[in-house]
């Protein structure tokens, strides 16, 4: 018999969810009495098992994060290829980034969808359990001068220790660091930390693969605990904030990419976007950049016309490291979470979003779901409570798949954008 696929059980929990805790809900609402098991409420049930998946997510972080870029930045520095091919993909693959990050930040500020409709904070709606004053205490008050803050954060006394705090940007510079220098070592020495790391890096893969498969489990009890508390009203924020994401999404998929496409690359975004659209529609369908490699691959060279000098460098470097739609996620996740808690967005808050959803971005699993590794990254970093990202699991499953169809499409365009630069003729050119 042939196994559920993650995508409809992770839905069809959600759904599970929104009955058990609206039932739950209105039982309490009609009688007073808050219902539950042997004496311990179902409400606490909910949490108990929404907090173990969260758990498992934030234990996997360091070992993640770290083995991912000390590999990615090893791989690019071997092989000679952080020449002018290696030069301009990176550029390209951090000026994309950067942008679909300040696009999420734009559209997310316009919109306001943490927010309700009498322009107040949605924290009750979300049944968020930490106060206002508490977060606000945490998160403290940042402003421009911060921004310094940032960067001096970024090179930690301890390692270890930064490592022990959640201290995760400190961590991301020196994973890049070792990474680097790694490949300056002689062959002796930089083979088996290369394969040391890589080994980490595939363990820990096959470990967020383990736990995403109980993220069912871990939806129905995040979900079901915000309904049960909140009722059907914390449905209206999450839903304008899913819209407000994917207009996002839009705008830098329609507007940026081909932009890029046109007046960089000199070729046709149309063509371009109806030659990935096997592998765009089959990222939508995994969820994930890395299981699309191969089909990316085929498109970009039999379709597009791509050769594989470029593409075999190009796309498995972008299905590493190049995560706009995950990184314009991130972004706008951090950024409806803090207006949700009634917090001041100031310059130094949305600077410090801003910086490490571009760092992170590079070291996010391939894998369906792992953007929340991420999302937990950044919450820490400005003070908010990683607990919060269980209302995002409402509308996780399928936001995440249309970020990924735009993180392959960004990979593609960039493919597309280097062979030319490279001087070579596509199926696609002007």
């Amino acid at each position: 018999m042939r196994k559920l696929a993650l995508h409809w059980q992770i839905l069809i929990a959600i759904v599970l969810a929104g009955i058990a805790g609206y039932a739950i809900f209105e039982y309490r609402g009609s009688t007073g009495i808050e219902p539950g098991i042997f004496g311990v409420e179902f409400v606490a049930i909910f949490g108990y098992v929404g907090d173990l998946f969260l758990n498992a997510l934030k234990m996997i972080i360091v070992p993640l994060i770290t083995s991912s870029i000390i590999v990615g930045v090893a791989g690019i520095g071997s092989g000679g290829n952080l020449g002018a091919l290696g030069g301009k993909t990176l550029l390209f693959y951090a000026t994309t980034t950067l942008a679909a990050i300040l696009i999420g930040l734009f559209v997310i500020n316009a919109i306001g969808p943490g927010y309700n409709s009498d322009g107040e904070p949605a924290r009750d709606e979300l049944a968020f359990t930490a106060s206002a004053e508490e977060v606000a205490a945490k998160v403290g008050d940042k402003d421009a001068s911060d921004v310094a803050e940032i960067f001096l954060r970024m090179i930690p006394e301890n390692v270890v220790q930064a490592a022990a705090d959640g201290q995760m940007l400190g961590l991301i510079f020196f994973a890049i660091l070792f990474g680097y220098f790694m490949t300056h070592l002689s062959h002796d020495f930089a083979e088996p930390l290369f394969r040391f790391w890589n080994g980490v890096f595939h363990v820990m893969m096959r470990m967020t693969e383990w736990i995403m498969m109980f993220a069912p489990l871990g939806v129905f009890g995040l979900v079901g605990r915000v309904i049960a508390e909140a009722g059907l009203k914390a449905a209206g924020p999450l839903a304008v904030f899913a819209v407000a994401v994917l207009i996002a999404l839009s705008l830098h998929a329609l507007v940026t990419l081909p932009l890029l496409l046109r007046f960089v690359g000199r070729v046709s975004p149309v063509k371009t976007i109806i030659g990935a659209s096997q592998a765009m529609l089959t990222a939508f369908s995994t969820a994930s950049s890395s299981a699309t490699l191969p089909v990316t691959i085929e498109c970009v060279e039999d379709r597009i016309g791509v050769s594989n000098k470029i593409s075999s460098f190009v796309l498995p470097l972008g299905a590493t490291v190049n995560m706009n739609g995950t990184a314009l996620y991130e972004c706008a996740a951090a950024l409806f979470l803090a207006q949700a808690y009634g917090l001041e967005l100031t310059f130094g808050v949305q600077f410090t979003i801003v910086t490490i959803a571009l760092m992170t971005s590079i070291g996010v699993a391939g894998v369906p779901s792992a953007s929340l590794v991420a999302i937990a990254i950044i919450l820490g970093a400005i003070g908010l409570p990683v607990e919060a990202i269980g209302v995002l699991m409402v509308f996780d499953r399928i936001l995440d798949m249309c970020r990924t169809s735009i993180n392959i499409w960004g990979d593609v365009c960039c493919a597309t954008i280097i062979a030319r630069l490279e001087g070579e003729e596509t199926k696609v050119a002007l």
